[in-house]
């Protein structure tokens, strides 16, 4: 009786567990294949599919462009006829990416999106596992009827939508998940240089350019595979993070000189952004990619928010170190979600409001979560100064 409560436990869908199996290679990967799906194996989908759409999740960022995009050229290197499709526009940096230029989104093309659907016998849904994160383009993809599979790294994946679903929520990233799928289960001699770069992309920026979710020996392997395969880490990182407009550095330098609030008694930090400075520093889509990780840069703070007010909307991200579950605050809290040391949530009340809820969960959050995953990490070693000391490190290797 036992085992079946902790089966129901971690299948919450009540999906049988024998439709369940592992990735070769990496057992931390679940892989879901539906019992009425239409495809047994992702090549034998692959092989029978003549028009493939490949979406990325609503404002995608570095993990989902790069995925998507990784993808593409990885199906045009097999000789696939394949689409990308975003449900609204990505950041500016990330363009380099698109290689041919052949992507489209929804919010201005949503009669070319239709039509590309229509047409598509294999959708692949990357950087996402539910179709609600596609916000508009919802309606579009629930109407969709072909084989479907989901490739991802987040939390409660709604395993009965797809085929098949590859879901591991230990790597850092769905460009880090893709890399192994490949190489398990499909053709590595076809990731060249263009694919090596928009696996890199998603990595680096899903891991805060290597300071969080990347504590596997597995993922610095991945990295020394793709530079033998024609990856350039410095063109990368010169695109990535060498390449923002001068507004968006305005908009930095409202979030950290005006728009900082830090609660030390709590070991906090957070900043916001209302929609006349959005208006004011002309923002663009992907411009606050990456602040929120600037509090933790700070001295004694574990725990970092970042608010942004737009079209009476606020969405939220949280970053956190240690044991801090930033996954459970933003459930508990703001009904959202995503990773224990990264995660959001969305507010339709008025930004004041936003952030005296926020203020007001601090209290409890800090005992329950905050102050003991603290009280570990300083324990080990870590000091507010963000790094680790050599008896510590010493310690570790033994």
């Amino acid at each position: 009786m036992e085992n079946k409560r902790e089966e129901s436990k971690a299948n919450p869908s009540g999906i049988e567990s024998n439709t369940f199996r592992s990735l070769a290679g990496s057992p931390n990967c679940k892989v879901f294949v539906n019992p009425k799906s239409r495809c047994q194996s992702l090549q034998e989908a692959i092989e029978r599919a003549s028009n493939i759409a490949i979406v990325g999740h609503n404002n995608p960022d570095g993990d989902a462009v790069g995925a998507t995009q990784a993808l593409y050229q990885y199906l045009l290197n097999s000789g696939k006829n394949a689409k990308v499709i975003y449900p609204n526009h990505f950041a500016h940096n990330l363009a380099w990416m698109d290689l041919h230029q052949s992507s489209i989104n929804y919010q201005d093309h949503p009669d070319e999106i239709k039509t590309v659907m229509q047409g598509c016998d294999l959708l692949f849904v990357l950087d996402f596992n539910r179709v609600s994160r596609t916000e508009s383009m919802a309606p579009v993809l629930k109407e969709k009827d072909c084989v479907r599979i989901m490739i991802d790294h987040h939390l409660d994946p709604e395993w009965q939508d797809f085929d098949i679903a590859y879901s591991d929520t230990t790597v850092s990233s769905t460009c880090e998940l893709l890399y192994r799928v490949i190489h398990a289960e499909l053709n590595p001699d076809l990731i060249d240089p263009h694919v090596s770069n928009c696996l890199y992309a998603g990595i680096s920026t899903d891991t805060g350019s290597f300071s969080y979710s990347c504590g596997h020996k597995g993922i610095f392997e991945t990295i020394a595979d793709l530079i033998s395969r024609g990856l350039d880490t410095v063109k990368v990182h010169q695109n990535i993070f060498d390449n923002f407009s001068e507004s968006r550095m305005r908009l930095l330098g409202c979030c950290l000189g005006d728009r900082l609030v830090v609660k030390p008694e709590y070991n906090t930090a957070y900043m916001y952004l209302s929609d006349e400075d959005m208006r004011k520093y002309n923002y663009q889509a992907g411009d606050t990619e990456g602040i929120v990780n600037y509090g933790l840069s700070m001295s004694g703070i574990y725990f970092a928010a970042f608010f942004t007010q737009r079209n009476n909307r606020i969405r939220m991200s949280y970053r956190s170190q240690g044991d801090i579950d930033v996954n459970i605050f933003a459930k508990e809290n703001f009904g959202g979600g995503g990773h224990k040391n990264a995660a959001g949530g969305t507010s339709y009340e008025s930004l004041e409001a936003t952030l005296a809820k926020f203020e007001a969960a601090l209290p409890a959050f800090y005992e329950n979560s905050i102050k003991p995953a603290v009280e570990k990490l300083k324990k080990t070693g870590y000091n507010p100064s963000g790094y680790i000391s050599s008896e510590a490190e010493e310690n570790s290797e033994q």
